[in-house]
């Protein structure tokens, strides 16, 4: 894999490894919604700032060593900020120790290459946009892997092969946020056409999941805000991906986001 990723396929397995083989870009998402609760994640278990004034720095972050479960999520988290980030030449090692005593070393590596940067220094401000909207287009409510289409209006989540776009025609909707925000926050939205699709592939997060009284139950703190024609500019033919969405969906703030992933599906 490289840190363009155009013309090869990244999947996040059960376990967290990454398989590499040819293709275009699509990866597996199957990050525990719970892992995005900055409620676990800032107070009990990983302190945002620390991540992002320190860098990727084993040393400074001691929640990822916590052997409870506030532990778990917080090494979760880590893992898919890693792949978000760092491209496929890098990895984040550490060991940490469960109640046992028993050592576990860990390696996570690097695949999309979105801000490689980060492994030296401080996440910039577009760095933590897009470092968000992907860790928010890999959340799944169910913890099920389903092999997506991430295309964007960058490289390298700019997506250039004709064969990805018809293999995977159907766009879900879009994500951004920054949850790096003094108030950290994650919006969504979804395409109207594609939501039953969506659904039976069990990927809710952009449309939300559709509960038995009609109501609807969003992914953790994932803010649907609604179609994506209300709040995105129309998904590029050339990219498959939504150029532009709303900062601040429901507000009269005018101003836009390039730093949004677009998902879409077979």
């Amino acid at each position: 894999m490289a840190a363009a990723l155009a013309g090869c396929t990244a999947e996040v397995g059960p376990e967290g490894e990454v398989a590499e083989a040819a293709g275009a870009i699509e990866i597996m998402n199957a990050l525990n919604m719970n892992a995005l609760n900055m409620n676990a994640l800032n107070m009990n278990a990983l302190n945002m700032n620390a991540l992002n004034m320190n860098g990727l720095d084993p040393n400074s972050l001691s929640a990822i060593r916590d052997p409870g479960p506030n532990g778990d999520l917080a090494r979760e988290f880590v893992k898919y900020a890693v792949s978000c980030s760092l491209a496929s030449d890098q990895s984040f090692d550490f060991t940490w120790a469960d109640a046992e005593e028993v050592e576990h070393p860990e390696s996570y590596p690097g695949v999309l290459g979105l801000e490689p940067e980060w492994a030296n220094g401080p996440l910039s401000l577009n760095g933590q946009r897009k470092v968000s909207a992907c860790l928010a287009g890999l959340t799944n409510m169910y913890g099920v892997h389903v092999t997506i289409s991430m295309r964007g209006p960058e490289a390298p989540l700019k997506i250039v092969d004709p064969a990805e776009l018809q293999a995977y025609p159907n766009v879900e909707g879009a994500f951004w946020g920054n949850l790096w925000a003094d108030t950290p926050h994650l919006y969504a939205c979804y395409n109207g056409d594609t939501v039953a699709n969506s659904r039976a592939h069990q990927r809710v997060c952009a449309a939300g999941q559709l509960n038995p009284d009609s109501s609807i139950t969003e992914c953790g703190m994932i803010d649907i805000v609604g179609p994506c024609s209300d709040v995105c500019e129309p998904v590029s033919s050339e990219t498959g991906a939504h150029p532009t969405c709303l900062v601040n969906p429901g507000t009269q703030d005018p101003t836009t986001t390039e730093h949004v992933v677009t998902t879409a599906l077979p």
